[in-house]
């Protein structure tokens, strides 16, 4: 298992909609520990929990059924970063869905893509990764968003066959059939975006190959570099997976990964950093979670992260963040 991130990119957009609706974010994002001076920076990952917590409250605060499809208009292809700048210059919709497919995992573990076509139609499957919690509102924003995306590229006439949402219809329907402008589908077997063959193919006046060739090397280097970080994150899901035992020890993560103990700390050298460090990085980052996001008390936390003692896990955490778990669930 490994942890699962998004860039803090989506963070500029939640501002935005705060502005737009006259709320206030800050006590939502002081509650879930996030910087708003880190929104916008593709380059800076959070857990995909963080996400999850941020919808949630972001909904019940501005109460408006068609979230989802504010969030996608207020939404910039630049949000995305070298993704979204490739996306403008690509030779058709085709080609940038394909992109889509290929990198939607630099900004997000949480989703992924998947074309499917017929003779006359080309659908975008969306499936979520995670067995979780599903907010239907962000279900709809992100495929408003890939419409918007293909408005962009095309232009503003441009109109898909259909829409189709795995979740229930809601109460109003009306706001999805005025932005997609066409039937959109709920109860479906899955989410999804369906366009003529004749649409994705079509030359784009936007194309540019020299940008796109600019932004795919800045991707793929990405990638070579996320691809170092999940050793990191692979100790990370180890440490996860065996925290409840209450026995987690560099003998055992390294036995967990087939490695030798002598060359998980090599390896964690070259990273710059420690097992010590790794393990309480990971306790700290689920002990914020479990405190923030669940019905769960403080004992049954305390199991959860591998400390036998309720004293002990309170001592680390002040330790950590300078207050007491209580405190921070009354706060």
């Amino acid at each position: 298992m490994m942890l699962i991130t998004n860039t803090t990119a989506a963070l500029g957009v939640f501002l935005k909609v705060m502005e737009f609706y006259d709320k206030d974010p800050e006590p939502i994002f002081k509650k879930l520990s996030l910087d708003p001076q880190s929104a916008g920076n593709p380059t800076i990952r959070i857990p995909y929990a963080k996400i999850e917590a941020l919808w949630l409250e972001m909904i019940d605060l501005v109460n408006e059924p068609y979230i989802g499809l504010k969030v996608a208009e207020l939404w910039h292809p630049s949000t995305s970063g070298p993704l979204g700048y490739a996306w403008l210059a690509s030779s058709t919709l085709r080609a940038g869905f394909e992109r889509v497919v290929r990198y939607l995992h630099i900004i997000t573990d949480g989703w992924r893509c998947e074309i499917k076509e017929t003779e006359e139609e080309f659908s975008l499957v969306h499936y979520c990764c995670l067995d979780s919690l599903v907010i239907t509102q962000q279900i709809e924003a992100h495929l408003a968003t890939l419409v918007a995306l293909c408005r962009y590229n095309y232009g503003q006439r441009l109109n898909p066959i259909a829409i189709y949402f795995a979740h229930p219809a809601p109460k109003k329907t009306r706001g999805y059939a005025d932005f997609f402008r066409c039937p959109v589908y709920f109860n479906a077997t899955d989410n999804r975006i369906v366009l003529s063959q004749s649409v994705v193919d079509r030359m784009l006046p936007s194309s540019n190959p020299v940008l796109t060739q600019l932004n795919d090397q800045i991707m793929l280097k990405y990638l070579q570099k996320m691809d170092k970080a999940n050793f990191i994150q692979r100790i990370k899901a180890t440490i996860t997976d065996q925290l409840p035992s209450g026995k987690v020890t560099d003998s055992s993560i390294a036995e967990a990964l087939y490695l030798s103990r002598r060359s998980l700390h090599r390896k964690l050298q070259d990273e710059t950093t420690t097992f010590r460090e790794v393990l309480n990085g990971v306790r700290l980052e689920l002990s914020q979670q479990y405190i923030h996001n669940s019905h769960l008390s403080l004992n049954e936390i305390s199991f959860l992260l591998g400390f036998s003692e309720m004293s002990s896990f309170s001592r680390a955490f002040k330790r950590w963040t300078g207050t007491s778990p209580s405190k921070t669930r009354k706060q």
